[in-house]
Formats: C-alpha cells, sequence, structure tokens
C-alpha cells in the first residue's frame, strides 16, 4: 500500500490509481473493507438470501481485480453500487431462465419449441447468425452485447465508448432490421 500513510485517509481514487500502477491486492483489500457492508446490502436487497448476498458481494470483488485496470472509475462509490445492482439482477435474470428450462413440456406455451421443431429451430439460429452479420457495425456490436451477453445499456456504453441514447438507438434499430431480415426468405 503507500507507504507511511494511513489506509483510512487515502481516497478511493488514490487507492484506484495506486492499485492500476502497482496492482497491489492489499489496495482491493482497503476498498473490499470500505464498501462490503454496501455491496453486502444491494445483494441481500435485491437477492433476498444471506448466502447468495456473500456469494454475490465475493464475485463482485472478485471481479474488481481485472476491471477496475480496464475502466476509468471516477466516482468508485455509486460505480460499485450500479455494478452490484446488476450483478445481482443478471443472477436473478438468469435464475429465472433456469427455471424455465426446468419446466416439463406439459407446461411450455405452443410458442416455445419442442423437440418436433428442432430442424427448423436449427435453421433459424443459423438464418439468425447470417442477420446479425448484416446489421451495421454499432447495431451488431450493441446487439451482440446486449442480447447474447446480457449486458446492460451502462455496461455497453462503458464497453463501446458509444453515449446511452446512441445504445438504445442502436440496439432497437437492430432488433427492427434482424426482425425484417428474419423475415424474409433469402
Amino acid at each position: 500500500m503507500l507507504s507511511g500513510t494511513n489506509p483510512k485517509e487515502i481516497t478511493d481514487l488514490d487507492l484506484i490509481r495506486h492499485y492500476k500502477v502497482s496492482g497491489d491486492l492489499s489496495v482491493l483489500g482497503e476498498l473490499y473493507n470500505r464498501y462490503m457492508p454496501m455491496v453486502f446490502g444491494v445483494s441481500l436487497k435485491y437477492l433476498k438470501d444471506r448466502e447468495d448476498s456473500r456469494d454475490a458481494t465475493m464475485q463482485i470483488f472478485e471481479k474488481l481485480v481485472q476491471t477496475l485496470l480496464v475502466h476509468e472509475v471516477e466516482h468508485f462509490k455509486s460505480w460499485l453500487y450500479v455494478t452490484a445492482r446488476n450483478h445481482c439482477l443478471m443472477h436473478i435474470r438468469s435464475q429465472k431462465s433456469r427455471k424455465m428450462e426446468k419446466l416439463p413440456l406439459h407446461m411450455e406455451s405452443d410458442d416455445l419449441a419442442h423437440h418436433d421443431d428442432r430442424p427448423e429451430m436449427e435453421s433459424n439460429l443459423v438464418k439468425l447468425e447470417k442477420c446479425i452479420g448484416r446489421l451495421v457495425n454499432e447495431q451488431k456490436h450493441c446487439v451482440e452485447l446486449f442480447y447474447l451477453q446480457q449486458k446492460c445499456y451502462k455496461e455497453i456504453t462503458t464497453l463501446t465508448g458509444y453515449d446511452l441514447n446512441s445504445v438504445k438507438s442502436y440496439i432497437q434499430n437492430g432488433k427492427r432490421n434482424l426482425k425484417i431480415c428474419m423475415e424474409r426468405n433469402d
């Protein structure tokens, strides 16, 4: 850590800068000590389970090892809050999709794929892949991040550098263009 300085007196921004330069994990330990209660509280608010919240808290801080090296974070506390919330929402979304996968076939609606539909589904997936490839680069990138990697708008703005309105527009227009492409018979 920064020698001769009380860790409590060092700002979050200085700790992050020091970590980026040194890779010193004890710096992240100090950030963990400062913000673990907040991250756990956010996790508990969304996940409503103490064990899942403990796991989420650890996963979030484990991600920081790489994330802080890549992203410029100026307001760490608010950024961490949003990161924790998004992590929990993604966890909830993945849990819901797992529950849907476990439903017996007789509980599925007629709109969902059945065993007899596999060749058609594979054909549609191949067509979808081709249609994604035909999108304008910005639309393609945003659509892939949003739908395939399940990133939220904020994460996409961070990853791409596009502003929020552009990201929303690229996703909306990309989705419309995919629908048009999928409905064509070529």
